[in-house]
């Protein structure tokens, strides 16, 4: 077989796939839908929620890389995986015990990540022009909105913790929710 026939084949089990189980898609696109408008409607309690959530991601992937770690004492960097769990026990621990600073921690970071990303995106869409591709326009306003978005988080701070983490989140939720159910309906059609 060629690749072009192994690619086409596999887009088609795909397809059948989705076009089988289009009511899971759109289930869980209707969810996310829900939880994204949740958040953007109550975005404190969903900074909150999420950063409970983290907590509990670090503290228990550090438990579990502490036993795992304990386990396998002989192999290299013993050291450095230790340090590496017991990190994350830390920062579960931290987030857990005090999610109020946590939500301002990751509102800290995402202002930052936004920035870093709307000047990337910008030199990006700076290189597509010397290309002369006709999308570097819209790459330049995506890194140009990156950047304003950042401005608006990083020079609101603290009280951009408020409502930052939870509107963002619940706006991925919302779009992520949205392409679930478009994707779903097109598989009942098709």
């Amino acid at each position: 077989m060629t690749l072009h026939q192994d690619i086409t084949r596999v887009q088609s089990e795909m397809n059948a796939a989705v076009r089988e189980h289009w009511k899971v898609f759109l289930f869980e696109g209707i969810l996310l839908m829900i939880l994204g408008l949740a958040a953007v409607i109550a975005p404190l309690i969903a900074s909150l929620a999420f950063t409970i959530f983290f907590g509990w991601m670090f503290l228990i992937s550090g438990v579990v890389g502490l036993a795992t770690t304990f386990w396998a004492r002989r192999m290299p960097g013993f050291r450095w995986s230790l340090a590496s769990a017991a990190l994350a026990v830390g920062a579960g621990i931290i987030l857990l015990a005090r999610p109020a600073e946590g939500v301002l921690t990751l509102t800290i970071v995402i202002g930052a990540y936004f920035l870093a990303e709307g000047v990337a995106t910008i030199m990006y869409a700076l290189e597509h022009r010397r290309e002369l591709s006709e999308r570097w326009s819209w790459m330049l306003f995506a890194g140009i909105m990156d950047i304003l978005i950042a401005a608006l988080i990083i020079t609101g701070l603290p009280g951009s913790a408020e409502w930052a983490v939870g509107l963002l989140v619940g706006i991925n939720l919302l779009f992520g929710g949205a392409s679930l159910i478009a994707m779903a309906l097109a598989a009942r059609k098709g």
